[in-house]
């Protein structure tokens, strides 16, 4: 009789059950949700492309890199594909809308950066490209905001004190020599970056009369001094000659103007200051609220960050003046820090030499180690021959 009152539980009709293609498509979104709040926040994969970080970091190392040590940045590009950069694979097609654009900020991270440590940033001359689109590249840090930046004979000195070379760091030498060397014999050693005046021919070098330095017939590479000694041991080479800025005519910052293209400034450095790869500076690296009075030399050094890194409003340089906001300047205040970037392979490498400066916030994250590793140098090399297992889980110092 109790039962007859008791309230009958309305059975539950089953959830229609997701088809195949709702459930794959929701899963998709998660996993990019997912990876693109892990490679913002955290940690993320990077490629190097070139030899400019050799010997510590090869063509083919693929890297970790931590978001958190300098602290990750909030996107400044709300719109764009978590996988692609820049461009959707193997075409022209922008992976990202550049139609709203945010301010950017630092989150907390557990230090800043240090000097002589490996760092991924965004390159600053990409101009064409918002902020965090910028292409990525790593280089060392030679110096931070604050120091007096300066190279004498290829030796480093922050604030007039010597810097130690990195290990294994890389330089030109010239390889004097009647037939040039076979490509074994500089794969035995471990040289792969070298100057090939005939690459069809049987020798991985080619020794031309007219291919010479200081009267001597030979052909150029860049390797650290052990592998030099290593090569100048062999009987065939007569002699292996460190060089020191062989390509003289080569612009460095600040003439070398060209990297921002013609339709981002028209303005050429007025004062001649002759620096080169191997002997450059001093150059103060400018610090957040620093204060500087605009001399011609002035602004022929720090242009570049006036008119395109600090946001400033219409900023018009001629010779001698600054212009911002239709109103002439007659110093300026930092608006952030700047840092002096250099690759390893000195001879080999577009670093801050030749562009200049790198902002606070195109810093991305600190390189820990390698979990991947591929050499792209030997075509002829089978898959398994071409992986450098060595190399995988090493530290990046």
């Amino acid at each position: 009789m109790l039962d007859f009152f008791k309230r009958k539980k309305k059975e539950k009709e089953p959830k229609p059950k997701k088809g195949f293609f709702r459930e794959l498509i929701n899963d998709i979104l998660f996993a990019l949700i997912a990876v693109t709040i892990i490679r913002g926040l955290f940690i993320e994969a990077y490629a190097i492309p070139t030899g400019s970080m050799e010997n510590s970091m090869l063509i083919g190392d693929h890297l970790f890199v931590s978001k958190l040590h300098y602290g990750a940045r909030t996107p400044k590009t709300m719109i764009q594909f978590p996988l692609a950069h820049q461009k959707f694979w193997g075409t022209d097609i922008p992976s990202y809308w550049d139609g709203i654009q945010l301010p950017t900020f630092r989150l907390p991270g557990f230090r800043s950066v240090r000097r002589d440590e490996p760092v991924v940033f965004n390159y600053p001359p990409d101009l064409d490209y918002p902020l965090d689109i910028k292409t990525f590249y790593v280089k060392r840090c030679a110096a931070l905001p604050g120091d007096t930046f300066e190279i004498r004979n290829k030796q480093i000195f922050i604030d007039g004190v010597a810097s130690e070379h990195p290990t294994n760091a890389q330089t030109s030498y010239f390889v004097e020599t009647d037939r040039g060397i076979h490509e074994r014999f500089m794969r035995q050693v471990g040289i792969t970056d070298y100057w090939d005046t005939n690459p069809s021919d049987t020798y991985a070098t080619t020794a031309e009369p007219n291919y010479s330095y200081n009267g001597k017939r030979g052909f150029f590479m860049n390797a650290d001094k052990e592998r030099a000694d290593q090569l100048a041991a062999m009987s065939f080479v007569k002699s292996v000659e460190e060089v020191t800025d062989e390509f003289r005519n080569d612009p460095a910052f600040p003439e070398a103007q060209g990297y921002l293209g013609a339709h981002h400034t028209a303005y050429n450095p007025v004062t001649d200051f002759g620096w080169t790869r191997d002997n450059f500076g001093p150059l103060v690296m400018p610090a957040e609220d620093m204060t500087i009075e605009l001399t011609q030399r002035n602004i022929d050094l720090y242009r570049t960050i006036i008119e395109h890194y600090e946001e400033n409003g219409n900023v018009e340089i001629k010779p001698g003046e600054v212009w911002i906001d239709g109103q002439q300047i007659t110093e300026y205040t930092f608006k952030q820090g700047y840092y002096f970037m250099i690759g390893d392979n000195r001879h080999n490498s577009e670093d801050s030499r030749f562009w200049g400066f790198v902002p606070e916030d195109h810093i991305v994250g600190k390189p820990l180690f390698i979990f991947w590793s591929v050499d792209r140098t030997d075509p002829n090399a089978g898959f398994f021959s071409r992986i450098r297992f060595n190399r995988i889980l090493d530290l990046i110092k």
